[in-house]
This record gives C-alpha cells, sequence and structure tokens, in this order.
C-alpha cells in the first residue's frame, strides 16, 4: 500500500532519514516527540516537499508519478492545514464532489448529522473538536484506499477523540484492503487502534513493533543497584539510572518473570517505550 525506502530530507538543523512501510488492511501509527520528523515524513510521502533521496510509492507507484485519478484514491489530514474559516459545510459539499469522483453526499450529510456539526455556522466559530471531525470526515467520504492521517486527534478532549477513532475503525471495517498511516503523540490512541507502531526521532526510526506484541511482550523491569549486577542482559534494549538502582526496558518479559521473580517487571506502556528507548542507554 505504501513502502518508504531510504527516504532523505535535508534542512539546516535537521535531517529526515528513514524506511517503513505500511500494509494492505493495515492501520500503522507513527510515534515521537514534537519536532522527530513526522509531519516532515508526511509531506514527503505527500510530494510536498522535494526529497533528497530515497523512494516513497503509494499503490506500487512513486508519488512524483502520481495522476489525479491516483491523488483521488487518498484521505489525508495535515495538522497545519483545513478548510477557509469563511466558509461553511454548505460551501464545503460542492468543492468535495468537484475534487473527488467517488464522494459520497449521503454518508458525508449523515455523518455530519451523527456528529452534529452544524450546517450554517462558519467554520471559524467550530470547536477544536469539529474541525477535526470535518477534518476526517472530508477525508473518508470519497472512497479512499489509504488514509494519511497526521496528528488528528491532537487538541480533542477524551469523548471527541473517542467518536474519531470509532469513526476511523469503521472506515477499516467497510473494506478490508483499506490501510491507515496515523501519527499522534497521544499513546493510548494507537495502543487501541494500530496494528504496528513505528517510533521516530531525530528524524530515524528507533522501533517497529506490532502493538500486540509491544504490550505484550515488552516490560520494564526494576531493580536495585546489585539486582542488576546478577541481571541477564542479553534481552535488555535500554536502561536508565534511578534513585531505587535501575529501570531496564526489555521486549522478552516472559524470560524475566521465569528467572528473575524477585524482580519487579512491569507491562511496558507506548509511552514508557518511546521515553526509555529516546533517553535510555543502550
Amino acid at each position: 500500500m505504501l513502502k518508504i525506502e531510504g527516504l532523505v530530507k535535508k534542512y539546516e538543523d535537521f535531517t529526515l532519514n528513514c524506511s517503513m512501510e505500511v500494509k494492505p488492511g493495515c492501520v500503522t501509527g507513527l510515534v515521537g516527540q514534537n519536532g522527530a520528523g513526522k509531519s516532515t515524513t508526511f509531506k514527503a510521502i505527500l510530494g510536498l516537499i522535494h526529497r533528497d533521496g530515497g523512494k516513497v510509492e503509494v499503490f506500487g507507484k512513486d508519488v512524483e508519478e502520481f495522476s489525479v485519478k491516483d491523488k483521488q484514491k487518498l484521505g489525508v489530514v495535515l495538522s497545519d492545514s483545513g478548510f477557509s474559516g469563511y466558509l461553511d459545510i454548505h460551501d464545503i459539499i460542492p468543492v468535495l464532489a468537484n475534487l473527488y469522483d467517488a464522494f459520497d453526499r449521503d454518508f458525508f450529510m449523515m455523518q455530519v448529522q451523527r456528529f452534529g456539526l452544524p450546517l450554517d455556522k462558519k467554520i471559524k466559530e467550530f470547536s477544536t473538536g469539529m474541525k477535526a471531525k470535518l477534518k476526517v470526515l472530508a477525508a473518508i467520504s470519497h472512497q479512499a484506499k489509504l488514509l494519511i492521517l497526521d496528528e488528528p486527534t491532537v487538541g480533542l478532549d477524551v469523548v471527541a477523540r473517542d467518536e474519531l477513532l470509532e469513526l476511523l475503525r469503521e472506515y477499516m471495517e467497510a473494506e478490508e484492503e483499506r490501510s491507515i498511516l496515523i501519527s499522534s503523540h497521544i499513546s493510548g490512541d494507537l495502543e487501541n487502534l494500530c496494528d504496528d507502531l513505528y517510533m521516530i526521532h531525530e528524524g530515524k526510526m528507533i522501533l517497529h513493533e506490532d502493538t500486540d506484541v509491544l504490550l505484550s511482550d515488552y516490560a520494564l523491569i526494576k531493580v536495585n543497584s546489585s539486582q542488576y549486577v546478577e541481571l541477564d542482559k542479553q534481552y535488555i534494549l535500554r536502561r536508565k539510572r534511578e534513585s531505587f538502582g535501575y529501570s531496564c526496558l526489555t521486549n522478552q518479559r516472559k524470560y524475566y518473570l521465569e528467572n528473575y521473580p524477585q524482580a519487579v517487571i512491569e507491562k511496558g506502556t507506548v509511552d514508557e517505550v518511546i521515553t526509555m528507548m529516546i533517553r535510555g542507554e543502550a
């Protein structure tokens, strides 16, 4: 569906150099701190910025060779883009109908009503949650095969995030070959939605793992200094010195549970894994 090989984008104080893949029927998450390279990756995928090296293929074709028809298979939400604040939903409908041959007006209006979006109010008067929902609705209302969503839940409260994520689940369930690439710094969104996760730091991918594996097999081992000396470190990915001794990240939770019953071993959340991969020592 989407394949990136050795993508390079150079700026004066930042270089992106990454590879990743989004498979058909999968939701892939891209996580990382602000400034890690998530938005740069998305813009390079979409051809919005010139890349300095590497390959980006969507539907088996280089994005630089995309036709208008190819672009209609994409649904896109970027964190720094949106509709003019002086338009209302009535104004947007003909715009979407002209942009996308497969725009489903009935579906779009049904979802507008479902989420209580006002038809006659100017978009500049919408709440943050309303604007976010409208952008996602526009992205999924034309039979897109691949959604590319950059921080679609940023600024939303818990209820609004849950509604938006439910909409994305329904999009995936409607057709098995659809895929989503989504970035977020809210780990709970991705834990519950994504099939696999990539972690990006300072422009480089530092981890790729199936979400189920990450949540079941990764763990934080907390030991004092003497326990750390005795610890088998062959499956330790990162370690960090703490006031009590050490926190260690492993992807072999079961091994340490069986062999170190006296150690404190906690399942790792996405946030904890990110923190250890970035701040911990190899």
